[in-house]
């Protein structure tokens, strides 16, 4: 199973922003509810959880860089 962002549908107001900004096509708008599909091609960039307004997206996973 991979891992992928959570969406707290209580918060989401549907305003489609984290569907915009998805590189790779995982979220989508299925009548009034916004999902995710597990793809292989999200890799994790958090963007859906940085634009999302009302904070409804999480991603449970943190990415840590590192210097060489």
């Amino acid at each position: 199973m991979i891992q992928m962002p959570e969406i707290n549908q209580d918060k989401c107001n549907l305003c489609g922003l984290c569907i915009e900004i998805c590189r790779c096509g995982a979220i989508i708008l299925v009548g009034n509810i916004v999902s995710f599909i597990e793809i292989e091609e999200c890799h994790w960039c958090t963007l859906c959880e940085a634009i999302c307004p009302t904070g409804a997206l999480t991603c449970s996973f943190e990415i840590i860089i590192e210097e060489r």
